[in-house]
């Protein structure tokens, strides 16, 4: 289940006026909007609010003709009819989000201040304390009390609206629910409503898609994308009775918290599978996922009929001769990774039971728009090859000599050596790909390939591939070490067992997952 699409449809029908049914006898939405802008001219009086605080201030109302019109602080009249985005129920009213509030305003950056975090004083609010209806306080932030003299402006106060308006969090939105104050900076917008009762209504608008997107299509991009405040204010509102809001809030607080319960069940269920998985291939690794069957012919047979296949396709000229190939034979021991294996399985290394090794074009052609596709890392899923997101693509001409190198046929294992290291799939048709070096092509000898890409997956091996990963900017591995890594084999009967039980109990599993999610 899409948990996220849910609450997202959930949000879309309370801002609509569909989630709940309309009361004939409450009071429309007009009324509470003229309270507040009664509210509003006291507050003036009073000194609480500067004339600048309501210039943008407008009324929007239905003219005789059924259109929308807008009243602005001149008496100027205007037809925004082409601004409303959608028919709201009779009773309801839309308002720009600046008639709403006492003030929308930001911080500033404390460095800019000449102001230096400290271990206690001034808590201090970033985007990152800002998640959707959910203020994070793990770990705070905080700034010296004089922080408060210098930007009184972006002080908080209980019930304020935060909003992210700076980079890649731009649009989530949560209520500042604490009792004491606190400060922000520059990357967070700051709504205080004049209706307090309106503040989990309006945080919940904020983070419906419709509001959303409204921030992403007015975002513009400087150094960092972000949304000025004046786009914010500007935002159209749609405001149902103040007891309907009532009703909307107890709905949606009852409908998310089900689909929060329902997005940890599923969290939980995914590790479980992914754990379930994890321990099939833990087993199948140990010889302990089927029974062995004495009438199987050993591994060490099959890797002799591996290097008699190698010793004839050397003859050949079909591969070369490995001056580096080894045996590895079975000691007193007989363990790597901690596993002991059964009596008729053997160690070998990847070398040893394959015809070739290699990777993808280190000197990739430019992309040419169409043609061939030209796959790297982020296409090679486990257990599956991805070719519905091509980045690039190359000449039929490239193609032919790219894969002079890698020769790409039906039963190689491709495995991901750069960057995500360790994920890997089976070469299933003979649909024309080459590939980036970021993937190593693996072209097995007498070996089940699908056995050698499950192998590959489990725990044991993706550890030996990060262990032996190097660099700083982005880990890799390189050919000759992976050459050199030490996998089971058994008998090939058993492979085909192994593989089939895999796929049976991954079948299963799925179903479960797609059942229940």
């Amino acid at each position: 289940m899409d948990t996220k699409a849910l609450r997202q449809k959930i949000l879309d029908l309370a801002i609509r006026g569909k989630l709940v049914p309309q009361d004939p006898n409450d009071e429309p939405a007009g009324v509470l909007l003229e309270s507040i802008r009664e509210q509003k001219q006291q507050m003036l009086k009073e000194g609480k609010l500067k004339k600048k605080d309501i210039k943008n201030d407008t009324i929007i109302f239905k003219g005789e003709d059924n259109l929308h019109y807008e009243k602005f602080q001149d008496g100027t009249v205007k037809c925004i009819e082409d601004e409303i985005p959608f028919e709201v129920p009779e009773g309801w009213a839309w308002s720009r989000l600046v008639s709403l509030t006492a003030i929308i305003t930001k911080g500033a950056s404390p460095k800019w201040q000449g102001v230096d975090y400290t271990s206690s004083g001034t808590m201090f609010i970033t985007s990152e304390n800002v998640e959707v209806e959910t203020l994070l306080l793990e770990s705070p932030k905080f700034l010296p009390e004089k922080i408060n003299k210098i930007q009184p402006r972006s002080i908080l106060e209980t019930h304020d609206i935060l909003t992210n308006i700076v980079g890649a969090s731009i649009g989530r939105t949560c209520e500042y629910t604490l009792v004491d104050s606190a400060n922000t900076n520059q990357a967070v917008a700051i709504i205080r409503l004049i209706a307090v009762d309106m503040v989990s209504y309006v945080v919940k608008c904020l983070n419906s898609d419709y509001c959303v997107n409204l921030m992403f299509a007015n975002q513009v991009n400087v150094a960092r994308a972000n949304l000025s405040l004046s786009s914010l204010a500007n935002f159209l509102i749609p405001i149902p009775p103040l007891k309907e809001m009532y009703r909307i809030i107890a709905h949606l607080d009852c409908s998310l918290r089900h689909i929060s319960g329902i997005q940890s069940s599923e969290d939980e269920l995914r590790q479980l599978i992914l754990f379930t998985k994890t321990k099939i291939l833990d087993l199948a690794i140990r010889g302990q996922l089927v029974p062995q069957n004495p009438d199987d012919e050993p591994a060490s047979v099959l890797l002799e009929r591996i290097r008699a296949e190698k010793e004839e396709l050397i003859k050949q000229g079909k591969i070369k001769l490995d001056k580096k190939e080894s045996v590895i034979f079975k000691g007193d021991d007989n363990s790597y990774y901690g596993i002991h294996l059964p009596d008729s399985w053997n160690w070998a290394s990847l070398r040893e039971i394959a015809l070739s090794i290699s990777d993808g074009s280190h000197n990739p052609p430019p992309n040419n728009g169409s043609g061939i596709p030209l796959l790297s890392a982020a296409n090679i899923n486990d257990n599956s090859i991805l070719m519905n997101e091509i980045s690039r693509w190359i000449t039929n001409e490239e193609w032919k000599i790219e894969n002079q190198r890698t020769n790409i046929e039906v039963g190689d294992v491709l495995l991901t050596i750069v960057g995500s290291i360790g994920r890997s799939a089976v070469v299933q048709n003979n649909n024309h790909f080459a590939l980036q070096r970021s993937v190593a092509v693996i072209k097995p000898c007498l070996i089940n390939p699908l056995y050698l890409m499950h192998i590959v997956q489990s725990p044991q091996i993706q550890k030996w591939l990060t262990d032996n990963s190097k660099g700083t900017a982005q880990k890799g591995i390189y050919l000759n070490a992976l050459s050199l890594m030490i996998i089971p084999i058994p008998p090939l009967a058993e492979q085909a067992r192994i593989v089939e039980h895999i796929h049976i109990a991954y079948k299963q599993l799925d179903l479960i997952s797609n059942a229940l999610l």
